[in-house]
């Protein structure tokens, strides 16, 4: 187990430092006007000007060799400082912080409700097979893999706010104001989790010990409690990390539809106005998180879990 954590621990930094060349890189290799999309950003100007957009390629350090950019932002990164937005001049990191703690917090909200739902509907869909929880965990699965959260999310808003005026449509801050962007991005994982329930619940109950406890007359209650949910609960848990990581990334789109201040909506503001520092120091924060989630849950799995090891 300690060579396991050590070897991830070691790969998180290579894997950090590939990212960042790529989002740092990428979006200044595709094209485009920079120095201009900045100037219209601060309502500099309106119409294009050659020395003023020299003058602030200059001011931003665009005029430098990629490869130049790049190793100041990484040696700043290093430190701590992930750079200055264009457009604002503040420093990116505290804002980049902050939006991320919504963000993390609506992402496990979001995962608390799909696994509330997901483990006893699984459990009890492959306790009774063909039953209403069976078809019900098929069918909404099914939905949930073709329909993503940015289709999801209005249609809530048009049911229940707009329609049935029953909760706002928008805004973050009261308990109110999180049940819609709470159960959108529950709505993919819930679907998911309740069918890897249910099949490892179904392997569980075809277990030997689960088969003697029956055979000496546990109730089925009982049987489901004791023998069947902790070997469920364990599949669950090994794939939470991947589950976490996606909650994570479907909360920035949710943030988008529901005008919530996280990491979705600043990043959408900051690809419209060109603001490559925030851009970047956005991502590399959602797959740092990515990298240490998946981590962590795949050591206490294989702690839980012997199979695993």
């Amino acid at each position: 187990m300690t060579g396991l954590v050590l070897r991830r621990l070691a790969l998180i930094p290579l894997v950090l430092l590939v990212a960042s060349a790529v989002v740092f890189c990428l979006p200044r290799l595709l094209g485009g006007n920079v120095t201009r999309s900045v100037i219209r950003a601060r309502s500099l100007a309106s119409a294009p000007d050659p020395a003023a957009e020299a003058r602030l390629a200059a001011e931003l350090g665009l005029d430098r060799p990629l490869r130049d950019q790049y190793l100041a932002w990484l040696s700043g990164a290093v430190r701590g400082d992930l750079g200055r937005s264009f457009t604002t001049r503040a420093a990116v990191g505290p804002e980049v912080v902050e939006a991320a703690g919504v963000s993390a917090t609506l992402a496990v909200l979001g995962l608390a409700v799909a696994l509330a739902v997901a483990v006893p509907t699984g459990v009890l869909a492959a306790d009774r097979p063909g039953g209403v929880g069976d078809r019900a965990v098929d069918r909404v699965g099914a939905m949930a893999l073709a329909v993503p959260e940015f289709v999801v999310g209005p249609v809530l808003v048009l049911l229940v706010a707009v329609w049935a005026g029953w909760l706002p449509a928008i805004g973050w801050g009261s308990p109110a104001q999180a049940v819609l962007p709470v159960v959108t991005l529950a709505f993919f994982p819930a679907a998911l989790a309740a069918r890897l329930v249910r099949a490892e619940t179904r392997v569980a109950l075809a277990h030997p010990s689960t088969t003697t406890a029956v055979a000496k007359g546990l109730s089925r209650r009982r049987v489901l409690a004791v023998h069947v949910l902790p070997r469920s609960l364990t599949a669950v848990l090994a794939e939470a990390g991947p589950f976490l990581a996606g909650t994570l990334g479907g909360a920035v789109v949710v943030e988008v539809v529901f005008g919530i201040p996280g990491l979705g909506s600043l990043l959408a503001d900051a690809i419209g106005s060109r603001d490559l520092p925030t851009v970047q120091a956005g991502l590399v924060v959602v797959i740092a998180v990515a990298l240490v989630l998946t981590l962590a849950t795949e050591v206490a799995g294989r702690a839980l879990n012997p199979r695993l090891r």
